[in-house]
């Protein structure tokens, strides 16, 4: 429903509506930054909230409502305000979700369950990028549009089918086993404010996101330019390579971050995303820019199955988890809105490669302030990597 939006939206107004790029750029700002001052107080309401299952229902309602316009009324302020819209309702979904898997499984099983989780959530995603470049190259540009409205009443239909009743909402917010069962509450809001390494983390995620969220959709205008009518299929190429990468990143993620700690793939994700803006400065030939997209698999299937989960490690037995998933998605969302415009504006100034070499700097930034700054944040509080456990029940068992 969500992912792919924003890059076929930057193609559908420079190919279909003929916008320039930096005006491109203020328009998806606009969306990072609703969905900015969205976060945290999403966040504090699933956390507050027993009704986590409405809370999804009601963002799907209002990005497919949302996305339908766009479609019908393409000017600028029709547009703003439905990105607007979108990213205020998108940023109940993460906190949502991840909540939601939480309250079913417990911590033991989160690492498994939020790879898991991820790699459908890509897989889904590929079968939407490959039918909506079809569609934008056989029906229209705007059924691109049309078809996240349809996969919104999916969504919705999805969310119906959880039943609420299986969800432990003191789980669901971060707090421990046996603090929950004791009826305790959370901590102050201060433990957060100095947890060092919680704030190493978001500084590095925020550097990142200025330096990634801006080359997919940069990267979907330089084809459409160059390839008029074709911008879709192009696009849905790079997300549909990006997002088949992704599924085994998370897959890799839930099955071995238990074992090998976080640091330690986190690292390989942050060092994909300054590789991949080299790259991208080098040619324009649709086909190797399409290959290099795998990095962009490798590093965002890295991190969007891992970012959940460090966040749970550095926020357990604080009952704070959403309300920090929040705060921590509304920081590096700064970075996120940043980069769009500053993108926009050193095209036009500088052009597109010097663009992809500015976001290749900052990436490697973030790389190193990681690597030398983060600890692991792996605790005993997680369940061994499944074939471990398969491996544990077929041995014998010594009697006592």
């Amino acid at each position: 429903m969500q992912s792919g939006l924003g890059p076929f939206l930057a193609v559908y107004l420079i190919a279909t509506e003929h916008w320039n790029a930096a005006r491109i750029g203020i328009v998806m700002t606009i969306a990072g930054i609703a969905t900015i001052l969205a976060q945290t107080p999403a966040g504090a309401l699933i956390d507050a909230t027993r009704r986590k299952r409405a809370a999804i229902i009601a963002a799907a309602a209002l990005i497919a409502v949302a996305a339908f316009v766009v479609t019908v009324m393409p000017s600028f302020g029709v547009v703003a305000g439905a990105q607007v819209v979108m990213g205020a309702a998108a940023a109940l979904i993460p906190p949502a979700t991840a909540a939601i898997a939480l309250g079913l499984v417990g911590p033991r099983r989160f690492t498994h369950r939020m790879g898991r989780m991820q790699a459908f959530n890509h897989g889904g995603n590929v079968v939407a990028a490959l039918i909506a470049g079809a569609a934008g190259y056989l029906v229209a540009a705007a059924a691109v549009f049309w078809l996240v409205s349809v996969l919104g009443l999916l969504a919705i239909l999805a969310a119906t089918l959880i039943d609420p009743h299986e969800i432990d909402h003191k789980l669901a917010r971060g707090l421990r086993q046996d603090e929950a069962k004791a009826g305790e509450g959370p901590s102050g809001f201060k433990t957060l404010l100095t947890c060092r390494p919680l704030l190493v983390f978001v500084a590095a995620i925020t550097l990142w996101q200025l330096a990634n969220a801006a080359m997919l959709p940069i990267v979907g205008q330089k084809l459409a330019l160059g390839n008029t009518g074709e911008g879709t299929v192009f696009m849905s190429a790079l997300i549909v390579v990006a997002q088949a990468v992704m599924v085994p990143m998370a897959i890799l993620v839930g099955h071995r971050a238990d074992r090998w700690g976080r640091k330690t793939l986190f690292l390989a994700g942050f060092a994909a995303l300054p590789v991949r803006g080299v790259l991208f400065s080098l040619s324009s030939d649709p086909l190797y820019v399409i290959s290099v997209q795998v990095l962009d698999g490798v590093g965002a299937g890295i991190f969007g199955a891992l970012f959940p989960l460090v966040i749970a490690d550095l926020t357990r037995g604080t009952g704070r988890y959403n309300v920090t998933l929040g705060a921590a998605t509304t920081v590096q969302g700064i970075g996120a809105a940043l980069s769009t415009t500053l993108a926009g504006f050193i095209i036009v100034d500088a052009g597109y490669d010097r663009a992809f070499l500015a976001l290749a700097a900052i990436a490697f930034a973030a790389f190193l302030l990681f690597l030398f700054a983060m600890p692991e944040t792996r605790t005993e509080e997680t369940e061994p990597a499944p074939e471990v456990a398969k491996e544990a029940v077929r041995s014998p068992v010594a009697p006592p």
